[in-house]
């Protein structure tokens, strides 16, 4: 579906890159020359076009005119400022698809001047090694084609979940903050590890793969984590009487609250950049 479209990467930095990446290794894209990406530091936009031979401007207004899919990578906080900036060379058989934390769809449209399809997403960085996790959402005016070519994008790097609009503030606090969540965790193995005597480096890749191993054992066998939990705590064991510390300590609540507050923060920066 995205052999011959035309796609402009405004705000090409690490997740852009990531994005582009994920477009060629899964041959979603095939031609260097349908993709053209933007940024505003030269030298990093070099770099980008000898890893893929894509072409590269720092002209965003060049860069959406003649393009079919724009994705919309820059800061939130330049958000109103670049879409001023395209509204006049944007037309509206074009695809918009946003990974700008906090800015809606609705609110790129009316930057833009004009009803075009929008479909906002909000990943997380394992998309850099093509494990991401990301939610979707589409505007009023997106069709069903439009959210399966953001998909299609989006799977190339990852899984995806698509969603109503107004729970990406949740995904922001869940998946989107997620991954610093679970580095902490692994950090802190870790340091458990190398307190009973492992050194550092094999208790943080012991540490690691258990993070990973466990993941995988949840997708894989689509089993509930409780179930999963229980069938290794056995009667007087290690694992029941780590569980009884982590619950006594408030392991769980602390997790909650931390989406919690993250997903508040996400709506605070709706507010500030969204509006």
């Amino acid at each position: 579906m995205l052999k011959d479209k035309r796609i402009a990467v405004l705000g090409a930095g690490h997740l852009g890159g990531a994005l582009i990446g994920g477009l060629f290794r899964s041959k979603l894209v095939t031609s260097p020359k349908n993709i053209i990406a933007t940024r505003r530091n030269a030298e990093a936009l070099e770099e980008l076009r000898r890893k893929w031979d894509v072409r590269t401007t720092t002209d965003n207004r060049r860069a959406v005119k003649g393009a079919d899919i724009v994705i919309l990578a820059v800061k939130p906080q330049t958000a109103a400022a670049v879409l001023d900036e395209i509204a006049p060379v944007s037309n509206k058989r074009q695809l918009f698809i946003s990974v700008m934390a906090g800015i809606t769809t609705s609110f790129i449209n009316e930057r833009l001047k004009r009803l075009c399809p929008v479909v906002r997403a909000m990943p997380n960085t394992p998309v850099f090694v093509d494990a991401g996790a990301t939610a979707i959402a589409a505007s009023a005016h997106a069709s069903e084609a439009d959210l399966k070519t953001a998909e299609a994008i989006f799977k190339a790097v990852g899984k995806v979940e698509i969603l109503p609009e107004n729970l990406l503030d949740a995904v922001t606090g869940l998946s989107g903050s997620g991954p610093v969540y679970i580095f902490m965790v692994i950090e802190a193995l870790t340091d458990g590890g190398v307190k009973m005597g492992i050194p550092r480096a094999v208790a943080m890749r012991l540490a690691a793969q258990t993070v990973y191993g466990s993941a995988k054992l949840v997708m894989e066998t689509g089993k509930h984590p409780a179930i999963l939990k229980d069938e290794v705590t056995t009667p007087g064991g290690t694992a029941i009487a780590a569980v009884h510390e982590l619950e006594s300590k408030g392991l769980r609540t602390v997790l909650i609250d931390a989406v919690v507050t993250a997903t508040k923060r996400s709506q605070e920066l709706s507010e500030l950049f969204g509006k």
